[in-house]
């Protein structure tokens, strides 16, 4: 397409893209059109209210919930602010800094609405990391939440960045309140299939963030794999979910998803295990959305009968060890689907559910999704061979001016960076990440194999296994493990629990060194980030 024919006249990201020869295959599906007039805003937003979904409950949190009407009535107000204000032109980025809310989904929205792009940060993003942020996005205008204020204003500051910023909080009139003699209309902007909706920083968990860029037509391509063939999603389902808007597999299930069914989305800032649970319970949620990790808090309350209301539970963010995907099924009678996808290839690409989970896989590639394993040299591995998982969809892997473009695309491949196999009818069983094998003595170790031995140990809570540097072997497996609230740290249980690997999986595996502590480092979405454990 040529800069004439899209309305995004500010290039500045396009311009920024990897060459053409360095994008991924994509495999279009009949849905989206893959080029010609679309914005998103108009299937996720402006369909509810042609289907007769405007008095239909949209948004909710503690303080408030909003119809479908309503909602759109305020993600015009932001659009005619942003564009009347502030004179925010197609193109332009637009950066948020907020928790989950309606009011932080309204701006996500109007940002689409009138062709900008969008810009999301985590709100526990100190001022340094803003900065990077800012520095690669080049942002016109920043809204952000008034508790989050303070490190935005020192990140502004100190990298010299000339942008607006509005301060709103829960108070509608902070945000809403401006007007220009009445209220102005703004059309959607007639942006095309592959302008660009939004830029997406990956989380960090392995090191310095990386900035992908996803399109229009990327944002529906989930909706109609993702949402249609693994949620089978309707206007009667009331999604929730722990994992933030400022990261795509919260962005999709907690707003994109159910905007496009026409559903309900529960948006609050942070829960305790106890919250959600009353939370899930109070408003009836049946779709839910978070990591392993809170899964398995959520049981120790003892609420399994509380959950009545789930028809769905959906664990992505870090791979589901196997005894937390038994206990949980065991105690709630629901199967938990596991999701494997990057905010590289904007959500999920693998999962099962139902009837065709298998224990011990993730599933197959979702339709419009095809999944391969890759050697070292890009040659397709047989069945049952462990190598790189590479993926080709309807998205796709484009990093914003950054060289690891090759890393992760190659021949035409994403290559996600995790270790797995595939069975001869396409089964996809994750190992581990492949900057997080163990070799030791020149073995290959899976760090989750060992976390799943542990797991099974009554007195282990959580545990995170990864290589660590030795003169002898190389690396040896490490374990760093918080104890059970009825266990006590110590020697003899050290010993204890390197028997216990010892004796469920090969002696080799076993933790040469285990690490109690009190909690494991996280991201904002609850994934373990194990380069710190490293630092």
């Amino acid at each position: 397409m040529s800069d004439q024919e899209s309305p995004q006249k500010d290039r500045y990201v396009h311009n920024l893209l990897p060459p053409k020869d360095q994008w991924p295959v994509i495999l279009p599906i009949v849905e989206v059109a893959m080029s010609g007039e679309l914005n998103c805003v108009e299937t996720l937003l402006d369909q509810n209210l042609r289907e007769g979904r405007s008095d239909k409950t949209a948004l909710i949190n503690d303080q408030q919930s909003w119809t479908y009407r309503q909602l759109a009535d305020r993600v015009n107000q932001i659009a005619s602010r942003m564009v009347h204000e502030f004179d925010v032109q197609p193109g332009n980025r637009v950066l948020i800094r907020g928790g989950n809310s309606p009011h932080v989904a309204a701006i996500w929205l109007a940002i689409q609405k009138v062709g900008a792009i969008g810009v999301t940060s985590m709100s526990l993003l100190r001022s340094a990391e803003l900065q990077v942020i800012m520095e690669v996005s080049l942002p016109v205008l920043i809204f952000c939440e008034h508790d989050l204020k303070d490190e935005l204003h020192d990140a502004v500051a100190n990298g010299n960045i000339e942008t607006a910023v509005i301060i709103f909080d829960e108070r509608d009139d902070d945000l809403f309140g401006w007007d220009a003699g009445g209220l102005l209309s703004v059309e959607n902007c007639k942006t095309h299939a592959d302008d660009i909706s939004i830029v997406a920083f990956t989380s960090g968990t392995t090191g310095k963030p990386k900035a992908t860029v996803h399109f229009h037509r990327d944002i529906l391509a989930i909706c109609h794999t993702v949402c249609r063939h693994m949620l089978m999603a309707d206007q009667d389902d009331i999604f929730i979910g722990t994992a933030p808007l400022a990261f795509t597999f919260g962005l999709g299930g907690l707003l994109i998803f159910p905007l496009f069914c026409g559903s309900a989305a529960i948006l609050k800032g942070r829960y305790n295990p106890v919250e959600f649970v009353d939370t899930i319970e109070r408003h009836q949620a049946t779709i839910c959305f978070t990591v392993p990790t809170y899964y398995q808090q959520i049981l120790k309350l003892g609420s399994s009968d509380r959950f009545q209301s789930l028809r769905l539970a959906v664990s992505s963010g870090e791979a589901l060890p196997l005894p937390v995907r038994t206990s949980w099924s065991l105690k709630t009678g629901i199967e938990l689907v596991e999701l494997l996808g990057s905010t590289e290839m904007l959500h999920a690409f693998i999962g099962a559910r139902g009837d065709d989970i298998r224990p011990g896989y993730i599933g197959p590639a979702i339709e419009g999704y095809k999944a391969a394993i890759l050697d070292a040299n890009g040659q397709l591995l047989p069945a049952g061979e462990i190598g790189r998982l590479a993926v080709q969809g309807p998205t796709g892997c484009r990093y914003l001016n950054d060289d690891r473009q090759m890393d992760y695309v190659q021949n035409g491949w994403n290559i996600t960076g995790d270790a797995c196999l595939i069975t001869e009818d396409g089964y996809v069983a994750y190992h581990t990440r492949f900057d997080d094998m163990i070799i030791t003595a020149g073995y290959n170790v899976s760090g989750l194999e060992v976390e799943n031995a542990l797991l099974d140990h009554p007195k282990v809570n959580e545990c995170a296994v990864i290589g660590v540097a030795d003169k002898a072997r190389g690396q040896i497996v490490a374990a760093y493990v918080v104890v059970a609230d009825d266990a006590t740290a110590s020697q003899q249980l050290d010993l204890e629990l390197k028997d216990y690997v010892k004796k469920r999986i090969a002696p080799y595996k076993y933790p040469r060194k285990i690490v109690f502590l009190d909690e494991l480092p996280r991201n904002e979405s609850g994934k373990i980030q194990r380069f710190r454990l490293l630092e």
